[in-house]
């Protein structure tokens, strides 16, 4: 009775959960560029499948959260994979009629499936270390694997298709096949693995914990905030830098390359640049574009890992301090730099050339490094906000998954503002990061400070 129970295989599950959630969101974003190709359409409108992926969670967040309350852990998780199952299922369905809105369809689905999981995963990992330091330690592991599906999937993407202009949906599907894979794998080792599962939580009816008493938690309220802010932000960076990179009109990685057998100097390529016409090279510039983005997500994998070897030892408000404040002075400077006055050296895949070193412009490497700060924010931030809640917890993480539609929501407003004023407005467009940022910095060093109602089953 007095033996301490063993979660290692909970613990496994919830992580390997947490990198399908970013191999499945994270396709959406090439895909975007195939989508905008194939179908001819402006540049939001190839935003869509994105949009489509992060707005089903404003529509399942709050009854996911519900649903695990009442049916636990398990069954959600079962219940999530499933429904992912279906949702790369129709995206595939989409790729063999050649249907824009098909795609559309399946990218809601798949994006049910991610809230599903999402509002499993957290809580669940955060509650297997104790909450505290320990649960957010566990939190960036999970997100370590995250990054690494998330990285692997746009990589991956760049070698299947390495001419984005000619790209179809159905040269994804190799990708659609592993993630149909992934799924079923997952059913089976839930079906089973022993969960354990919150039984204050599952004991307490919605009625006797009413959703509006989650409101009474201040630091949770501005935390839910934050993490609206912070999913646009960490996607919206290295999705709308992809495209700006790679956008024909820009003309910043055409002929680009570092040819380092003919000794040519980074100021004459960087002179070249401006004199080389951009269509002959399209191709190249888009695997560059893609690989280069891929950096970014690999950098969040890094600074994951960085943050749960530390994350027992250091507090969650001090690592989204600094982070934050670092965050800001990076998007500050990608925005103020003139793009065309500096190149630096950058590795990536040039296409049929292979992995090379390329002239990237400042700005774009700038947004690149971002991924180390915004790689302990989601962790950060659930932590902060969740403490204190009690038997709330599962209702409050249903909330928090709602709001990750931010995700798609302020994405697609940087690509709009990129269509209505040119291509001049991409670098104009970061303002929107810039300022999600310096609200995510205010919630570390004010907003997450508990002020428990009175009365409330929650905790100081």
């Amino acid at each position: 009775m007095g033996k301490k129970q063993n979660y290692t295989v909970p613990i496994i599950v919830m992580i390997l959960l947490f990198g399908m959630i970013s191999f499945v969101t994270n396709l959406a974003s090439p895909m975007g560029d195939i989508l905008k190709n194939q179908f001819t359409i402006p540049n939001w409108q190839g935003a869509l499948g994105v949009f489509a992926n992060f707005i089903a969670y404003a529509l399942m967040g709050v009854p996911s959260g519900n649903l695990l309350q009442k049916r636990g852990y398990k069954t959600t998780a079962l219940i999530a994979v499933s429904v992912g199952f279906v949702g790369v299922g129709i995206q595939l369905c989409s790729g063999l009629v050649g249907s824009f809105a098909i795609y559309l369809a399946g990218a809601l689905v798949a994006g049910f499936s991610m809230c599903l999981l999402n509002t499993v995963v957290n809580p669940m990992l955060n509650r297997l270390g104790g909450g505290g330091n320990k649960g957010n330690q566990l939190i960036q592991f999970g997100g370590t694997f995250n990054s690494l599906c998330g990285t692997a999937v746009i990589v991956i993407t760049g070698l299947l298709i390495p001419s984005i202009v000619d790209a179809k949906i159905s040269d994804t599907f190799p990708l659609m096949y592993t993630a149909l894979a992934i799924f079923a794998l997952a059913f089976v080792v839930i079906l089973l693995t022993k969960i354990p599962e919150n039984e204050e939580s599952r004991q307490s009816a919605p009625g006797q914990l009413p959703f509006k008493g989650l409101f009474k938690f201040r630091h949770f309220v501005l935390g839910a905030l934050a993490i609206f802010v912070y999913v646009g932000v960490e996607v919206g960076t290295p999705v709308v830098m992809q495209k700006w990179m790679q956008n024909k009109e820009v003309n910043l990685l055409y002929y680009a390359t570092y040819e380092t057998d003919k000794n040519v100097p980074v100021a004459e390529l960087s002179a070249a640049n401006e004199t080389v016409s951009p269509e002959a090279d399209m191709p190249k510039a888009g695997a560059i574009a893609g690989s280069v983005a891929a950096f970014y997500w690999l950098l969040m994998l890094v600074g994951r890992l960085v943050g749960g070897l530390v994350g027992s030892k250091v507090s969650a408000r001090k690592m989204l301090t600094v982070v934050a404040s670092l965050a800001i002075v990076l998007v500050l400077a990608a925005i103020f730099i003139p793009v065309k006055s500096c190149y630096v050296l950058f590795p990536g895949f040039g296409g049929a050339q292979g992995f090379g070193l390329h002239l990237i412009p400042l700005p774009a490497v700038l947004l690149v490094c971002v991924g180390l700060c915004t790689s302990v924010m989601w962790g950060g931030i659930f932590n902060l906000a969740v403490e204190g809640l009690g038997a709330y917890t599962e209702r409050a993480s249903g909330l928090f998954m709602a709001l990750v539609c931010g995700g798609g929501v302020i994405q697609l407003l940087m690509m709009e503002v990129v269509d209505l004023f040119g291509n001049g407005a991409y670098q104009a467009s970061y303002w929107f990061v810039a300022v999600g940022f310096a609200y995510i910095l205010f919630y570390a060093i004010a907003g997450s400070r508990q002020r428990t109602p009175e009365g409330s089953n929650g905790e100081n």
